[in-house]
């Protein structure tokens, strides 16, 4: 049923098909044509950062940037759900067309720009929903806001999502905000780690309960970089890392017709990549703090090499486009 839904909607340009998704999970959620993608999965319990995740397949930031479809999503039968990227205000994102499908790949590229409805209105999404998992929330910057003021934008939304959140997410890897992966970088990162920790640190003393600081980062970085940011991720205290965001690389999909527009891609080319990176900071952090593995996790196969590489647990997101929910189901089994 949903290989036939799926060729409807790849009828339809990318970003209106992905828009009537969404719309469609956020109006059936609390209805009975939830059915429809509803599915009870065997517990494979997870504990990790203080938590219980029912299985390590979770859903990646970026296919519920506004936290509309948490409840839909956890009917899939995810173990935990990652919403956003939200930014302090509300913005519109890049100019449009700016999400194109790669099916040869089961790839897409993405140069939305974090376009979503700000962090006032994710958080009241967030006291709607029905779900009692754990629930990620990535938070990132706006675009106007310059580069040497990031910090007041994470900060922003650290304070708004901290008592929603079971972990939230620093976004600093997407490609498709000017500037962004800079703060990847030397003082620019240890200065955003050292503040957010020190906020963190208050936030847990006002709300009576400590709410872990995951980084994710790219996976476009050399040794070098990689080795730089695992150092100040155990510095500065950071709680764990999400590896991978997407990839400016188009090695793996050279000649496919979309494969030169700009952006992030994402999907079965990345898996590679972002396996190699997971390998490297897993040495690189000798076991200081979790990892979660995303990019390019499009089966049970590919699963299990992720986590056999030192990922605690894992996301998906693009092969969920291509394949639908019943993929969760198959990764478990595989497991």
């Amino acid at each position: 049923m949903y290989a036939f839904f799926r060729d409807l909607l790849f009828s339809l340009d990318a970003e209106r098909s992905h828009d009537l998704s969404m719309g469609f999970l956020k109006h059936s959620q609390h209805t009975l044509f939830k059915g429809i993608y509803s599915q009870k999965l065997p517990p494979k319990p997870v504990q990790l950062l203080g938590m219980n995740f029912p299985n390590p397949v979770g859903l990646a930031a970026g296919l519920d940037k506004n936290g509309e479809c948490i409840d839909a999503f956890a009917a899939m039968g995810f173990g935990f759900i990652e919403i956003g990227t939200v930014t302090p205000r509300p913005q519109p994102g890049n100019d449009k067309p700016r999400l194109f499908r790669l099916p040869q790949s089961q790839a897409i590229i993405n140069r939305m720009g974090f376009n979503n409805k700000g962090v006032d209105y994710l958080v009241e999404q967030v006291k709607q929903a029905e779900y009692q998992g754990v629930l990620g929330i990535n938070i990132g910057k706006n675009k106007t806001t310059p580069e040497e003021n990031a910090l007041d934008d994470y900060v922003a939304c650290l304070h708004k999502v901290y008592a929603h959140a079971s972990y939230i997410t620093i976004n600093i890897s997407s490609p498709n905000t000017p500037g962004l992966r800079n703060l990847q970088y030397g003082e620019a990162l240890d200065s955003l780690l050292r503040g957010l920790k020190l906020q963190q640190q208050q936030l847990a003393q006002r709300h009576g309960k400590y709410v872990p600081i995951l980084v994710k980062i790219a996976p476009d970085l050399s040794d070098e970089e990689l080795e730089d940011i695992a150092r100040s991720l155990m510095q500065s205290g950071m709680d764990g890392v999400i590896a991978t965001n997407t990839t400016l690389s188009r090695e793996k999909v050279q000649g496919q017709e979309h494969a030169e527009e700009s952006g992030g891609l994402s999907g079965e080319p990345l898996t590679d990549q972002s396996q190699a990176i997971v390998i490297k900071l897993k040495s690189a952090l000798q076991g200081s703090m979790p990892i979660i593995g995303v990019g390019g996790i499009h089966s049970a196969e590919t699963a299990k090499a992720r986590l056999e590489a030192g990922s605690d647990l894992i996301q998906i997101y693009s092969s969920l486009i291509y394949q639908g929910p019943k993929l969760i189901a198959k990764i478990l089994k595989g497991l």
